[in-house]
């Protein structure tokens, strides 16, 4: 059986594949020449991150197709029901990233209260000649320990950040109508175990309590934090999104940003992605990362072994 990663998938991955007797692609086919090399390769399963879209007419107009695999989490670049209608079998890996992203989080998360983020433009530029005025407009940073976090959406990614929080000693909140409650676990490096009970909170709550804001939801038909939102929030909130683009009103969240009502804004996706709008890349109060909230070797080997896992059992 023939595989197209057409967005890549790690090494142990392809050798779990290739040991169990598929044959495997990694060349990166641009989407509008995917229906021709799936049908002209007779392509039995196609495994995609975000970059690659697999809408109706590609489903339809190639019928070797067996399974469609997600090298992460979000499955909104694919006609997931359309697909199952069809037959074939879809399949992510939903918890193999988690703590990527909820390190890339707290990456700034950190940061932005330490404003590392516009250090780090300016002390190349000013560093050798204005390095006391820099110290000067740097030195009222703030931390972490104390503050109050509001997740937005508590699935595997939520609740691997709201771990990393209860690590750095921040209270957490969290807001999703399908988790009720929930416990969860820390374990340390000697072995010991400690468990925290959580409790679903309201979305005006949450808006009013939280000191900082991280969105770990899918994509929506409408914003979840909008100029609304953004009015009923602590005055000073930070807010950082590495869960899709769209979910977070970005206009509002400039708007915001003038008026003081967010501090600084870590963005790790965009709601033009791949071409953010300049007015985001270029505003000196938002901390800014390409789409790399699962871009690290250890996510990608968790995620490279646990599609190749599924694609065996599924399809040998």
């Amino acid at each position: 059986m023939k595989i197209l990663a057409n967005d890549g998938i790690s090494q142990n991955g392809i050798a779990a594949l290739e040991k169990s007797g598929f044959e495997i692609s990694t060349t990166t086919v641009a989407q509008e020449q995917l229906v021709n090399y799936i049908n002209e390769h007779k392509i039995d399963a196609l495994l995609v991150r975000s970059a690659t879209k697999v809408r109706k007419d590609l489903i339809d107009a190639c019928p070797t197709l067996k399974l469609i695999g997600r090298g992460g989490v979000g499955m909104d670049n694919i006609d997931v029901d359309y697909a199952k209608e069809k037959g074939l079998h879809v399949i992510n890996t939903p918890a193999a990233s988690s703590e990527s992203v909820a390190e890339l989080v707290f990456g700034h998360l950190f940061g932005g209260v330490r404003f590392l983020y516009d250090a780090n433009r300016n002390m190349p530029l000013e560093g050798d000649s204005n390095f006391k005025g820099l110290k000067k407009s740097y030195s009222k940073g703030t931390e972490l320990r104390g503050k109050t976090i509001g997740i937005f959406g508590f699935g595997n990614i939520g609740q691997a950040t709201a771990k990393l929080a209860i690590g750095a000693g921040m209270k957490v909140m969290y807001c999703d109508p399908e988790v009720d409650q929930t416990s969860l676990e820390l374990s340390f490096f000697d072995g010991q175990k400690v468990t925290f009970n959580l409790k679903n909170t309201q979305k005006e709550d949450l808006l009013q309590q939280a000191d900082y804001i991280s969105l770990h939801i899918p994509g929506q038909d409408n914003y979840v934090l909008g100029a609304s939102e953004f009015a009923n929030m602590k005055k000073g909130v930070g807010i950082v999104n590495a869960a899709r683009g769209g979910v977070l009103d970005e206009v509002a969240l400039i708007e915001a940003l003038e008026n003081g009502t967010v501090a600084f804004a870590g963005l790790d996706v965009y709601e033009s992605e791949p071409k953010p709008e300049i007015k985001i890349l270029m505003h000196s109060s938002i901390s800014l990362s390409p789409h790399i909230g699962a871009a690290t070797l250890e996510a990608q080997e968790r995620i490279g072994l646990e599609l190749a896992e599924q694609i065996i059992s599924l399809l040998k």
